[in-house]
């Protein structure tokens, strides 16, 4: 089964600008993103999905410098910009991960992968709250293109898969179980906030081990409220 992974990224940002690229310990939060994702069991590639904008040049110079494939697409329909990109790969299924998510979960991911070579669904379904930034969404390439050509809603074109949870009667889905010690969704590990850059660039430091096990992320945070805390107030922005 040829599975690929594609990073959305960009250095636009409402709340904080250039934020994928920020230092986190020795390396950056791209850099933490990318590697977990290399890590993930059962892919093709791993594939960094930016615009054509100016502004994500600097995206593409750090593609290059780290020998990470990358494509260049839409700005503002990522959904085109995901299928322009898979189309590169011809994959089966294609895995979404945004790059703002530095501690994404490369371990269930696999099993996730593993799930969905045994069943051969459209969609991977989560039975469970992970805390936000640990998940990942895998779909086939056959539902992604259905997808883009009905999927003509704003939110449908800049979330690229919220179609299929919007109407799961159009899909053949499967249902992974997320494991007892990943369901925390009072936990905030993403970032797009200066206080959400606190809290990870904290967890970068204790751990200084851009693999470390999202567990142990979730561990750390219940045993240091203190730092839990530094963005538990934020709200995410909702999908419009």
């Amino acid at each position: 089964m040829n599975t690929i992974v594609i990073v959305q990224a960009r250095m636009g940002s409402s709340r904080l600008p250039g934020k994928i690229l920020k230092s986190l310990g020795e390396l950056d939060v791209l850099s933490y993103s990318i590697k977990r994702c290399q890590a993930i069991q059962g892919i093709s590639n791993v594939v960094v999905a930016t615009s054509v904008l100016s502004q994500d040049d600097a995206i593409a110079r750090w593609c290059e410098v780290n020998q990470v494939a990358y494509f260049r697409g839409s700005e503002d329909d990522v959904l085109d910009r995901y299928v322009q990109c898979a189309k590169m790969y011809n994959p089966d299924y294609v895995m979404r991960v945004t790059s703002d998510c530095p501690f994404v979960d490369y371990e269930m991911a696999s099993e996730i992968v593993s799930l969905m070579e045994t069943e051969q669904k459209d969609i991977v379904l989560m039975n469970g709250e992970l805390p936000r930034g640990l998940a990942v969404e895998l779909i086939s390439y056959e539902s992604l293109l259905r997808i883009h050509e009905i999927g003509t809603e704003p939110r449908h074109r800049e979330h690229v898969t919220y179609y299929a949870y919007e109407f799961p009667e159009e899909f053949n889905a499967v249902t992974y179980k997320i494991p007892t010690n990943r369901i925390a969704p009072e936990l905030r590990i993403t970032l797009d906030t200066s206080e959400d850059y606190e809290l990870i660039s904290a967890v970068a430091k204790h751990f200084n081990d851009p693999l470390v096990s999202s567990s142990e992320v979730i561990r750390y945070l219940r045993e240091t409220p203190e730092v839990a805390k530094l963005n538990a107030h934020i709200e995410q922005k909702p999908v419009i």
